[in-house]
């Protein structure tokens, strides 16, 4: 097949590393993952198909257009179109032009036919006001989260991620005033098995856990709202184009500047007085009025964005910022102190009580240049960078000294070239992502006491200090090409990406040396010390490839199939050279035959050559869509595929660090008593002591653990698949989709030295201590998950009325789901005591019911003002009772362990939650407008209770809730100023 010459020239100088040379110029196209698709057919009024139609779809906001002709069928294609309205003309002589305003949605295939009457001579345009259409004709389960959504519903943290609840089957961590991660999951799997690709880049957390680059461990956003133009959540049955996920993606594509200048800026204010009290804040203002505070809190929001063209109709910028920054106040209440004990006195715990701030600062900056280069190629650069710091970790017993410095960044630079030409459209990009994750003791230097009374009193620094680095650079290219025609009409799309990843890890854990006193020693020296030295650096590189093809293949015009593979490939997901230190060897070797798991020693110790990358992963997908009429109103679909996710490297790691860096603990005799088997005596100096000294002391006693990966581990994946039907009814697009996920091979750790005994309680174990070891952890693959769910979603898109005074959206996302887990006791948790085997199938996160809704509404009798809420309904959760047998006992009573045996009360819902926005328009002056908004959270101030208690039948406490899972009622106030 002859290269189409535009495809030989300069779209291949970027893999010949001459990207200074590609001339810019072009219309702004995003990359593969974050476009649209127009196609249809041009008849003639007599039915027939008309050839060589010209079909122009001219972008409204920047003035670009796209073009291409109709072929001797009648069937047009335009992929790649940014997000965005479009003009959709149709031109052919002797006919009347038509066009009509048509809505491209990220990630979506609209269907525009058109009926061309015949006519002596080229009239005047015939111009139809077409509202935007329901994409119908797909076997992907996926939502559109438009730009209405985004920018009216109720969000108190302008995290846009939020508002992926709104696809049924997600779920999404709440903004809590004192929460730290925000993340989300899907598929009955943990929030690691996602990914998120923003103008095509990936944001994978390839280290640490949370699926998406500093979400694991931050209160913070991923990327400015404000420059976010619309986003698609995957939740089944995503291409072959997309990679590293098992459960679902978010791909999100950004703003572009337009022909004209134009910007905004928002604010929003929360206060204490904005906030009320909590079921739990009034129990203790009830029993401690004279004592009682409000804690302190106030948190701003602020955001600028604005763009337009440095070139009209050919270079236009978008650049945004957003400020998020927050004060809370954390109280240390170290309680009642124990008396008769001089040492403590000294001390004076009470001088650590009090109300300190917890200041949290984020700052996001996004900038963005789209050139339209020529008809035929387009480019864009952008850059954003997020930075964020927060002091946390402190509160209750744990004095502020214990505060650790969160610092989170992640920097995203990208450059796309696009060439489009008859039924070619080729996409390159490449791209640069770094993220680090630092959090360190906020007051360092000082040794760490932790004093046993009624629980923990801890005062001195934080225990350790971590530096994540991830440095990706990445080169993808995307051929599509819709020319192609053999027993129906062919849509094929290949693609290649490598990624140079670069790993550079500190994982400094327990550097500061950790103090416990009891009241044995009548807390005058420590009786046990934890502490961990070494070197905790390690780096690594790893190369990341991936393949695919894929075709989107409409044998007749109701029948769509895709049809699609990938592969990918990494170089050094885990430690493929990792030799096993000889000592290990050799103790593995002696007892391993006395261990109450045994290892296969051929799996479990590392030569340097005996580990190899994993060159399997080949993962089909396949779906269909099937309109049952022509309008395709009512449409069937379903679809089936293999998806691939990693391990994370954080786990791999830790097979080289807890032995170059271990935790030691060395136990103390009481001061002046002599030594016993296994302690040390204790001196005053070793509270001031300085690093060398310490390591002394704890390689004269102290045991490490070793970390065992099998050479053999496998690659976490899911099964997935999905049959639905999907109904257009009026405005309203309503669909009812079975969807089912299994996902295997997911990564455990476990215990060699501990078994279960025969009638299955714990433990028999084998002391390694004497061995010169703690523990051996070796890694398995026996977690599975399984998610089954029937998920019914409705939504009629927001738009304004002819007359543009009233609008109205709504939608409603219902899911039904069983979902159970085996080999692990928790979703999300890598350990399983003693081992995985021991763990059987079991529900988990195991809420049948959830509603989630969503309204937009313009009231028409208040001039400007506009409602909007989002409401969130949870069904019944069932409970285990007790505890498993091989930590309580086999027939133990009243703390019997019982599958599901507390039912959470509450009615059918007892997880309620309304957020409400009011906001009210000013009219213009000139150019600028001003918006007034009152956001109100949780505006019931329902309680949604959550820790309940269920660990014992006979406790008095039994069935009751320990805390609150979402906040109690707050108001935000805000302002927004359009120019």
């Amino acid at each position: 097949m002859r290269i189409p010459q535009f495809l030989s020239s300069s779209f291949w100088l970027v893999f010949g590393g001459l990207v200074a040379s590609i001339p810019f110029r072009a219309e702004p196209l995003d990359a593969q993952t974050t476009t649209g698709t127009i196609r249809g057919m041009i008849k003639a009024s007599d039915g027939k198909p008309v050839a060589s139609a010209e079909v122009i779809a001219k972008n409204i906001g920047t003035g670009v257009q796209r073009s291409t002709t109709s072929r001797a069928d009648g069937l047009y294609t335009l992929p790649g179109l940014t997000p965005a309205s479009y003009d959709l003309t149709v031109r052919r002589i002797g006919s009347g032009a038509q066009t009509r305003r048509v809505v491209v949605q990220i990630g979506a295939t609209q269907i525009q036919d058109f009926t061309l009457e015949e006519r002596a001579v080229e009239l005047q345009e015939i111009v139809v006001e077409a509202a935007p259409t329901a994409e119908t004709r797909t076997s992907e389960v996926a939502t559109n989260v438009t730009q209405a959504q985004i920018a009216k519903l109720p969000t108190p943290s302008r995290n846009f991620l939020d508002l992926a609840q709104l696809t049924p089957g997600v779920t999404v961590t709440e903004d809590r005033i004192n929460g730290f991660t925000r993340t989300f999951s899907a598929g009955g799997q943990g929030p690691n098995t996602v990914n998120v690709f923003v103008d095509g880049t990936s944001l994978k957390n390839d280290l640490t856990g949370g699926g998406v680059a500093g979400q694991d461990a931050s209160r913070g956003n991923p990327f400015p709202r404000n420059a976010i133009q619309e986003y698609r959540v995957i939740s089944q049955n995503f291409k072959a184009e997309y990679q590293k996920a098992s459960s679902a993606i978010i791909t999100a594509t950004t703003k572009t500047g337009s022909n004209v200048w134009s910007g905004n800026a928002t604010f929003g204010l929360q206060t204490k007085g904005l906030l009320a009290l909590d079921s739990f804040q009034i129990k203790d203002k009830n029993a401690n009025p004279t004592t009682f505070k409000k804690p302190d809190y106030k948190r701003y929001l602020a955001a600028v964005g604005i763009g337009g063209p440095i070139i009209k109709d050919r270079l236009h910028l978008f650049g945004s910022y957003e400020g998020n920054y927050q004060d809370r106040s954390n109280r240390v209440d170290f309680g009642t102190i124990p008396t008769g004990f001089p040492a403590l006195d000294t001390v004076n715990l009470a001088q650590y009580n009090g109300n300190f701030t917890s200041p949290f600062r984020e700052t996001l900056l996004f900038g963005k240049l789209s050139y339209a280069v020529s008809p035929k190629s387009s480019a864009e650069l952008s850059i954003s960078n997020r930075h964020e710091t927060d002091i946390r970790d402190f509160g209750g017993t744990a004095s502020f000294q214990q505060a650790v410095n969160f610092r989170n960044n992640v920097t995203l630079a990208g450059l796309k070239y696009n060439l489009f030409g008859g039924g070619w459209l080729n996409e390159a990009a490449l791209s640069y992502s770094r993220f680090r994750r630092n959090p360190s003791p906020n007051t360092p230097g000082l040794p760490n006491r932790l004093y046993e009374i009624s629980g923990d009193r801890v005062i001195g620094s934080n225990l350790s200090v971590q530096d994540f680095i991830q440095r990706r650079f990445g080169i993808r290219d995307d051929l599509t090409y819709t020319g192609f025609r053999a027993a129906g009409e062919h849509v094929f799309k290949v693609g290649a990406n490598i990624d140079f990843v670069k790993y550079d890890v500190h994982k400094g854990n327990d550097e500061t040396p950790r103090f416990r006193y009891n009241a044995a020693y009548a807390y005058a020296t420590p009786y046990l010390l934890r502490y961990g030295t070494g070197n905790a650096d390690l780096d690594a590189n790893n190369n990341q490839i991936g393949l695919y093809i894929q075709d989107d293949w409409t044998p007749f015009p109701q029948l769509t199939l895709n049809l699609g593979i990938r592969w990918d490939y990494e170089s050094h997901m885990l430690n493929y050279d990792y030799v096993t230190p000889q000592i290990v060897v050799d103790t593995l070797t002696r007892y391993n035959s006395q261990l109450p798991t045994p290892l296969d020693l051929n799996r479990f110790i590392s030569t340097g050559n005996n580990r190899k990358p994993f060159y399997g992963a080949f993962q089909p997908r396949l779906g269909f869509a099937f309109a049952v009429d022509k309008e395709s109103k009512t449409t069937i679909f379903g679809g089936f595929g293999i998806y691939y996710d990693r391990s994370l490297f954080d786990i791999a790691i830790d097979e080289t660090l807890k032995l170059s860096h271990p935790t030691f603990e060395i136990q103390f005799a009481q001061r002046g008593a002599t030594p016993g088997p296994g302690q040390v005596a204790w001196q005053d100096s070793y509270l001031t002591a300085d690093k060398a000294t310490l390591d002394a002391l704890v390689h004269t006693s102290g045991k490490p653990e070793a970390w065992l990966i099998d050479k053999d581990v496998k690659v976490p994946k899911s099964r997935q698949w999905n049959l639905g039907v999907r109904q257009i009814l009026g405005d309203f697009a309503v669909s009812a989709t079975y969807a089912g996920v299994r996902g295997v091979d997911q990564l455990t750790l476990n215990w060699a030295q501990f078994g279960l005994n025969p009638d299955g309680s714990c433990c028999v174990s084998f002391d390694l201590n004497p061995h010169g070891f703690s523990n051996f952890i070796y890694s398995a693959n026996d977690a599975k998950t399984w998610y089954d769910a029937l998920q019914i979603q409705i939504d009629r898109p927001y738009r304004r009325s002819a007359l543009n005074t009233v609008g109205w959206g709504a939608g409603l996302a219902y899911t039904y789901a069983e979902r159970s887990l085996q080999g692990v006791d928790n979703l999300g948790d890598l350990f399983a005591f003693p081992n995985a085997t021991n763990i059987p199938k079991h529900p988990s996160n195991d809420e049948k019911h959830r509603i989630v809704a969503n309204g937009i509404l313009d009231l028409p009798f208040l001039y400007g003002v506009q409602l909007s809420s989002l409401v969130t309904l949870g069904g019944k959760i069932r409970l285990d009772v007790g505890c498993p047998a091989r930590f309580c006992g086999i027939g133990t009573s009243g703390n019997q362990y019982e599958r599901g045996g507390f039912t959470v009360p509450g009615g059918t819902f007892p997880y309620r939650n309304l957020d409400l926005r009011l906001r009210k328009d000013f009219p213009n002056i000139g150019r600028y407008s001003l918006g007034l908004t009152v956001d109100v959270f949780n505006a019931f101030n329902r309680n949604n209770l959550g820790c309940w208690r269920t660990g014992n039948r006979n406790d008095t406490d039994f069935g009751t809730a320990a805390c609150v899972v979402t906040d109690a009622r707050r108001a935000q106030l805000g302002a927004e100023i359009n120019f």
